[in-house]
């Protein structure tokens, strides 16, 4: 194959053509931790405490698949498998109000096509309460008043909107309560009644409509600006006198408001000037908020009932580490508690609040107990044009003796960028920064603009944005560890997921020499195309993509996109790229990954494609997440020098196919002939 013709320099294709990339010694001298460690099943998590208190449930492997697993709160070692999956895990559920019915949607290889089931705890029977194809379902609300009763969004009938239906947890019998026809989301109260609807408008912006029996009144009651689109109901109290926002308006930050829904009237609850506010904790009687945590760098917890907070500087003092409250009974005498100590495994705790009493349940991943876990940085990048960048660094274990977040010498890295892009990083462990860190590269995770959590400002400056200061945002951070000693300028690859992938296929076409390679999942290569193929749930919301990417019905708006769009740059690669995907993800469609690799083909430009067929948007089955990791340390082990675990068996038992390039990651082709 004639390499250089597809304007590869003739040293890379020599390089590529002999197979001579050699690993150098690893940075690191920590043990090599095993892939299973990182992205096998944890051994438990999700625990849950039932309403009335006395079953505990949590997710664990059964025959190798996540199942839910059930117990008497007093006797958690008598647990027994409540569900019997086989192929696809189960990684959501709930208690339902009557506190003897358990939860859970799932979906089919990937399809976000999630479907409802209820399991009754005590004989295992298990139904299947939305039994529809093609249909999405979400939870829209449990009540304590109607223990025997779930309200869900289903879009069987039109599979643009969601309309609202009571299911009877005990017969299945299905109740229509209200109708939807051009409404993007739908507010209910604590008695399952709709009382809300929201619907986005051309311009970005929403109208708020009140449900009166059934029916979204003529004129919205009150509407939201585009700037302000991150303002949005969060629920009533259980009397439904009062109705919590969280509110931009006014504002730049995110704050708590509550208002009185018989006048209208407003009151601030809480704010911060540092960071978006987030509720915490609903009381699970009165639903009325008791604490709320402001993330900038870490967590800052905050009670607004002092009760509460003398329970949190419990916790605080007695669990080493960023906690969070995972359940509540209903008499609010038993906390399921997780702490997270970043440099190790997180571990859940059942919290006795009258007795002051912390009992260890389990730890999700006792396999890294004493293991050399690397600390996580937080710390702030200025952008080029004066923007602060909250990003968390970890180093490879042995680099910084002094602990002072920079290593002795640079070392390699890996920009690991996070998808979205409207979400963001944070503190805490993160199973891909340790193992990219055992493995001997710094990782670099950046809250560039559009990230969430730091003011609407922040968020919509990314409006238009994609491979433009998005991008730039990126380099700058890139530049800066290189500037400060952190990463060596020659040895940095990007990775990424969804939008991270775009950010991958971005980087390896528009700055084609900032990094040494690019692992690509899920990402986006072609935006018009991307835009063209959304979901049709997403219908409500294309307004606030066409201001995000481009509209794609003006030229200028269409320009926008071609011009942001990496196939149409694809010529400019020049190093190496691995491309994992989903043969049946909804939102970012394999045709995406299918018409790169078809490019790069046609123009003789090396790449690897990997692809599994019973997966979407993103690998959940723990085999071919594993599958995926051993064939990515070995493509960065070639590309920065640093350590990989052998292939082993990995392959075994995952769906994996290489449609092409398996010959230029090295050791697949091998795996892949040993595969069972």
């Amino acid at each position: 194959m004639r390499y250089a013709a597809a304007g590869l320099t003739a040293a890379f294709a020599a390089t590529l053509a002999a197979g001579a990339w050699v690993a150098a010694a690893p940075a690191a001298e920590a043990p090599l931790i095993p892939r299973a460690s990182f992205f096998g099943n944890p051994t438990k998590t999700a625990g849950r405490l039932s309403p009335d208190g006395k079953w505990m449930a949590w997710i664990a492997p059964r025959d190798g698949v996540l199942n839910i697993w059930v117990a008497p709160a007093a006797d958690p070692a008598a647990a027994k498998p409540l569900t019997d999956e086989k192929q696809r895990p189960i990684r959501q559920y709930f208690w339902a109000q009557d506190s003897s019915t358990i939860l859970f949607v799932n979906d089919k290889g990937g399809d976000e096509n999630f479907l409802l089931y209820g399991v009754d705890i005590t004989t295992g029977a298990q139904k299947a309460l939305t039994p529809f194809e093609n249909t999405r379902v979400y939870v829209a609300g449990t009540s304590k008043d109607r223990p025997d009763t779930v309200l869900v969004g289903v879009n069987n009938r039109d599979p643009k909107w969601h309309d609202a239906w009571e299911i009877n947890l005990k017969t299945g019998a299905m109740k229509e309560v209200f109708r939807n026809d051009g409404f993007g989301a739908m507010t209910a109260d604590e008695q399952l009644v709709p009382r809300i609807a929201a619907k986005v408008n051309d311009d970005g912006s929403v109208d708020y409509f009140k449900i009166v029996d059934g029916k979204a009144e003529a004129k919205p009651f009150t509407q939201v600006s585009f700037q302000d689109n991150d303002t949005s109901p969060l629920g009533f109290t259980q009397d439904g006198k009062t109705l919590y926002w969280a509110d931009t308006r006014g504002r730049d930050k995110t704050a708590i408001v509550a208002q009185d829904w018989a006048t209208g009237k407003t009151t601030l609850i809480a704010e911060s000037d540092k960071a978006d506010v987030a509720p915490a904790l609903f009381n699970p009687t009165t639903g009325k908020l008791e604490a709320y945590v402001v993330n900038y760098l870490k967590n800052d917890w905050k009670a607004l009932d002092p009760a509460i907070q003398a329970d949190i500087d419990f916790l605080k003092t007695e669990l080493k580490g960023e906690i969070g409250i995972a359940s509540r009974t209903d008499a609010d005498d038993r906390w399921i508690v997780g702490v997270d100590p970043v440099t190790a495994p997180a571990s859940t705790w059942l919290y006795d609040r009258k007795a002051r009493k912390l009992t260890k349940l389990y730890t999700s991943r006792p396999e890294l107990e004493g293991q050399t876990l690397a600390a996580m940085y937080p710390v702030e990048i200025k952008s080029r044009d004066g923007k602060t960048l909250v990003s968390y660094l970890t180093l490879p274990a042995g680099t910084d003796p002094d602990g002072d977040g920079k290593p002795d010498k640079a070392v390699p890295m890996v920009l690991f960028v996070h998808g979205g892009p409207w979400a963001r990083d944070r503190y805490g462990y993160n199973g891909a920064h340790q193992w990219y860190s055992n493995r001997g590269y710094a990782v670099l995770s950046v809250n560039y603009r559009g990230s969430t959590g730091f003011g609407k400002a922040f968020t919509r400056s990314s409006d238009g944005e994609w491979a433009g200061k998005m991008h730039d945002d990126l380099i700058d951070a890139v530049d800066w560890a290189v500037k400060g000693g952190i990463a060596q300028k020659d040895k940095v690859a990007i990775t990424g997921g969804s939008y991270g992938g775009y950010a991958t296929l971005v980087g390896m076409t528009f700055t084609p020499d900032t990094f040494a390679c690019g692992v690509d999942i899920v990402g986006p290569s072609n935006l018009k195309t991307l835009y063209d193929t959304f979901p049709p749930y997403w219908t409500s919301g294309l307004s606030i993509w066409r201001k995000a990417l481009g509209d794609p019905n003006t030229p200028e708006g269409l320009k926008l996109m071609q011009d942001r769009s990496p196939i149409n740059r694809v010529d400019a690669i020049k190093r190496p790229l691995l491309i994992g995907q989903g043969a049946n993800d909804p939102r970012v469609k394999k045709s995406e990954s299918d018409q790169i690799v078809e490019v790069m083909k046609a123009k003789n430009i090396p790449v690897t494609y990997v692809l599994f067929p019973d997966e979407g948007h993103g690998f959940a089955r723990p085999v071919n997440n594993m599958a995926f990791t051993a064939t990515e340390e070995h493509f960065l082990a070639k590309c920065l020098g640093g350590r990989a675990e052998p292939y082993g068996t990995v392959l075994n038992g995952s769906s994996i196919q290489v449609p092409h390039g398996a010959e230029y990651a090295p050791g697949l082709k091998e795996a892949l002939s040993t595969k069972k």
